[in-house]
């Protein structure tokens, strides 16, 4: 026979599948306490990663431990409050980190294959937790492919779009961008990544590739990394991206891959009925 508990709540079975917030329970006509507070608890987090400073610093440090050059760059929003009001001003490079691109790309006129771009955007947390991370497996990938790299490109206040300009200004064939994405109620960290080929001010989001929920509750490095890849070469066949190349990387547990440990998804489990 079922408990109480279980003929009361009968989503209390689901509720251990999912960080959804299901089955909370009630008291009265209100949220009992504890779950009261596990909300606040979440929402203040969420706050807490927008407005958490971006320290390129520590991570102009690893990078430089791990023998990788970069540069550090600003978007023309002049601090966290206008990025936050002004979007159209974390989509676009500030003069002076404009020209620091122009007199490097003057260095190098031939050009890179590939820009990656490290962006706080609205969660400098997830940036700080998981990008170094994932640079390193996108990395991999580009060296066996034998695709030249630009200095890593560290662009504070930055948005999606600055990537593009990242790119135009250093005539780069394709750019990636890690960035920060705008935290949930269980998930303050959540990194998310976009792609583009032939990148240049003014395209829209229709030209870029989104990979997102990159965190260790969510998609795990080596599959984000794995997913990048197909979509990189196929665009670099096809001299494209965006809604006309289709993300096509099959789904499976790859080697190193830090969710095989995972409880399996039951929505995703195999029917014999069906196979």
């Amino acid at each position: 026979m079922p408990d109480d508990q279980s003929l009361s709540d009968p989503l209390l079975a689901l509720r251990r599948l999912t960080s959804a917030r299901i089955a909370l329970g009630r008291t009265g006509i209100s949220l009992p306490t504890a779950a009261q507070l596990d909300f606040q608890y979440a929402h203040a987090q969420a706050r807490d990663a927008v407005h958490l400073p971006f320290d390129h610093a520590a991570l102009r440090t690893q990078l430089a431990v791990q023998g990788h050059a970069s540069l550090l760059l600003h978007s023309a929003a002049s601090d966290r409050n206008s990025y936050l009001q002004r979007p159209d001003l974390g989509r676009r490079l500030h003069s002076d980190s404009a020209q620091q691109l122009r007199d490097y790309a003057a260095t190098n006129p031939g050009g890179v294959d590939l820009a990656i771009v490290i962006a706080d955007g609205l969660s400098a947390l997830a940036v700080h937790r998981h990008s170094l991370a994932l640079l390193a497996r996108i990395e991999e990938h580009a060296d066996s492919e034998g695709w030249s790299l630009a200095p890593v490109l560290l662009v504070e206040q930055g948005r999606v779009a600055v990537a593009d300009e990242v790119g135009e200004l250093l005539a780069a064939k394709m750019v990636i961008i890690l960035i920060g994405e705008r935290p949930g109620l269980s998930s303050p960290d959540s990194l998310g990544l976009y792609f583009t080929y032939a990148p240049k001010v003014g395209l829209t989001d229709a030209y870029r590739n989104c990979i997102s929920n990159i965190r260790l509750e969510g998609l795990s490095y080596a599959m984000a990394s794995h997913r990048l890849l197909g979509l990189m070469r196929e665009a670099w066949v096809r001299q494209l991206s965006g809604v006309e190349l289709k993300d096509q990387a099959q789904v499976q547990v790859l080697e190193g891959d830090d969710s095989a440990n995972r409880q399996a998804n039951f929505l995703l489990a195999s029917n014999p009925a069906h196979s």
